[in-house]
């Protein structure tokens, strides 16, 4: 993840709304693809603050009504186009009116602005159909009731809402933004991170077997992963009964990648993006021994995120927390990795339906 800087020479990150040094109000610039400081115009618009930019802008309609983004748009006339290139995906946010919900809101669009940072640092194409990318992206935010003493239930007769993927739409159920009730879930579910941006990377996961394998490539995919074909519903029910390979650890990223071999496929993309992201901010960061994590040979990448591993589980450990990368990277996994990396080179040279943001290195 980059970095910013502000007209004071102040160092921005991707979430800051405000520059606590000057007082600038911020705003993400689609043209330039920076963190800038917005200049109020008379007629009640924004002026990119980076001086090679200028651009026009207006706030994104879940920026100045929720505060819930920090991303600008090109001001446009037309009804319905007042939504950022983040929020334009979203087809259901949660239940205002109940307690708590703006804050589990405003922390599903920050993990959701990571994952689009990502994806366009990688070239990847999403969209909807009007971008010419099938199935359409979508988000469904939604939660079960919380009554008076703020604890979950389903909602009226209906089933619990389910976090998954179904043909472009991906649901979260917003209890995993409340960390206590997340906390729980990852104890119970004997998982060494759960985190809301390890769902969306998962989520996103099966969105692209649908855009990149479904009918494509399904037979080099199941030569790598297993046999998709097996009833998904037969082997949830029989790891949820069974629970994981006893040796898991030998082929598998996860406990959860045995359940499936779509899911093997999520959770190895979920680790990949993972990767990516890491050895991005590293290198942002100023960290030495820089990999590129877009061109970078698959190996170089994963060596330098074990070398990255020790020192920051290290560190965390010191300080009694978890791991901060808790994987680990046997012969086999890397096999899949190098499969996903490669997949993805292929969407990024098939991608001509959205234009990425470029390596932007200008100070706003």
């Amino acid at each position: 993840m980059r970095c910013y800087t502000c007209t004071c020479n102040n160092r921005l990150f991707c979430d800051n709304s405000l520059c606590l040094a000057c007082g600038s109000e911020l705003g993400f610039c689609p043209q330039c693809c920076n963190l800038v400081a917005l200049v109020p115009q008379p007629n009640g618009l924004f002026r990119c603050g980076n001086p090679n930019c200028s651009s026009d802008l207006e706030k994104c309609f879940n920026y100045w009504q929720h505060h819930v983004c920090n991303r600008c748009l090109v001001p446009s006339t037309a009804a319905g186009e007042h939504f950022c290139d983040c929020c334009r995906f979203n087809a259901t946010i949660p239940d205002l009116s109940l307690p708590g919900n703006w804050q589990r809101w405003v922390d599903l669009e920050a993990a959701k602005r990571r994952l689009f940072y990502e994806l366009r640092l990688l070239g990847l194409p999403f969209g909807t159909k009007a971008d010419g990318i099938e199935p359409s992206l979508a988000f469904d935010f939604k939660g079960d009731a919380i009554p008076a003493n703020e604890q979950w239930r389903p909602i009226g007769n209906s089933a619990k809402v389910l976090t998954g993927h179904n043909d472009g739409l991906i649901t979260i159920n917003i209890q995993e933004a409340d960390s206590v009730e997340r906390e729980k879930l990852r104890v119970n579910m004997r998982e060494s991170h759960r985190t809301l941006i390890g769902h969306f990377r998962h989520e996103i996961g099966h969105f692209y077997w649908d855009v990149l394998v479904r009918g494509r490539r399904e037979d080099e995919c199941q030569a790598v992963f297993g046999d998709h074909h097996r009833s998904y519903d037969e082997a949830l029910q029989a790891y949820y009964r069974q629970g994981p390979l006893s040796n898991w650890q030998q082929n598998y990223i996860s406990a959860y990648s045995t359940m499936h071999p779509w899911e093997d496929f999520a959770e190895t993309w979920a680790a990949y993006l993972d990767m990516i992201s890491t050895l991005d901010t590293v290198s942002n960061v100023g960290f030495r021994g820089e990999t590129d994590p877009v061109h970078a040979d698959l190996d170089a990448m994963v060596r330098r995120l074990q070398e990255l591993t020790i020192a920051l589980n290290e560190i965390n450990r010191n300080q009694g927390l978890l791991d901060v990368i808790p994987e680990i990277y046997v012969g086999p996994v890397v096999d899949k990795l190098r499969y996903i990396h490669q997949l993805v080179q292929i969407g990024r040279e098939e991608n001509g339906a959205l234009r990425p943001c470029p390596a932007a290195t200008s100070a706003a």
